[in-house]
């Protein structure tokens, strides 16, 4: 049987977690024929198949299903070892990979950035800027151990921190007449042609309960999958997106944000955590710290 602490091994648990070598060696930015050969190195030394080829990537064997939660536990228990040792001085050691949205990058990247470095100096932040989309299939393949995420009205899982709650907004072209109001009730947002996420989508989701439940149906003319790209269509008068208030500067002479009332509707910034490892103090340290900072630094408009 080979070394378990071989990390070769942590290779094994990528495959695992991606269901293919090709999506294992972009998150870990190595070559796919890289982790072939590891992956066929693991096989030779352990004299058996751990993987069998599927039409989709590759799946566990029946030997390798049994193998997998205890190799799962093992590097758990070697991952809190290392971090054990490294903080045994009292002081966070290591890399800490957060994921940030775009609405969130200007005032929260700064400030987190320059308290993690005066308060553990050892300690090295790792920032990446994405969709909510993006950043939670990133934390499922461990590229990210934090990241905060868009999660629409009570949906946040039950180990999800909310960090702050924002109402959704129509957005508007600055000329239209909507833009001078205040609010606008979401039967008059129904019937207007919608920019809308991409299916599935949990935004789509509760329109379609919403206006279902209001005997009204809502039209879609287009599916733009940033907040930027539905912002850009609004401008050129294609269509009128709900999204949070938040603007960038450059066009907010193009766009205003009238919010939705009747109901009202809001969703809510999350900070979720990776579930691929042990965390070490340095992720348990940067988690408390920006439960702390972020519901204070982000602004109801984000």
């Amino acid at each position: 049987m080979p070394n378990l602490l071989d990390p070769k091994w942590s290779l094994f648990l990528k495959v695992v977690e991606t269901g293919s070598v090709t999506r294992a060696a972009i998150a870990l930015d190595l070559a796919p024929s890289v982790v072939s050969r590891h992956i066929a190195s693991l096989e030779r030394e352990a004299c058996v198949r751990l993987f069998k080829r599927t039409g989709r990537g590759v799946a566990l064997t029946e030997l390798g299903q049994q193998v997998h939660p205890r190799i799962v536990a093992l590097q758990q228990q070697a991952e809190q070892l290392a971090d054990d040792i490294q903080t045994s001085g009292s002081t966070p050691v290591g890399d800490v990979r957060v994921g940030l949205l775009p609405s969130t990058v200007p005032v929260l990247a700064g400030p987190l950035h320059a308290e993690v470095r005066k308060r553990w100096p050892r300690v090295g932040l790792h920032l990446s800027e994405g969709s909510s989309a993006q950043l939670e299939e990133w934390l499922s393949q461990g590229r990210l151990d934090l990241a905060l995420l868009l999660r629409e009205e009570d949906t946040a899982l039950p180990d999800e921190t909310v960090l702050k709650r924002v109402s959704l907004y129509l957005i508007v072209p600055v000329r239209h007449p909507f833009a001078s109001r205040k609010s606008i009730p979401f039967d008059e947002v129904a019937p207007l042609p919608l920019v809308l996420p991409s299916e599935p989508h949990p935004l789509r989701i509760r329109l379609a309960k919403l206006a279902r439940q209001k005997g009204l149906t809502f039209t879609q003319v287009i599916e733009a999958d940033s907040i930027r790209l539905q912002h850009e269509i609004v401008a050129h008068e294609g269509g009128y997106a709900i999204t949070a208030g938040a603007i960038e500067p450059r066009a907010r002479r193009r766009l205003a944000a009238v919010r939705i009332v009747r109901p009202p509707m809001s969703r809510a910034i999350v900070l979720a955590a990776g579930k691929h490892k042990a965390h070490t103090r340095a992720v348990r340290e940067v988690t408390r710290l920006l439960g702390g900072m972020a519901p204070v630094l982000l602004k109801e408009d984000l």
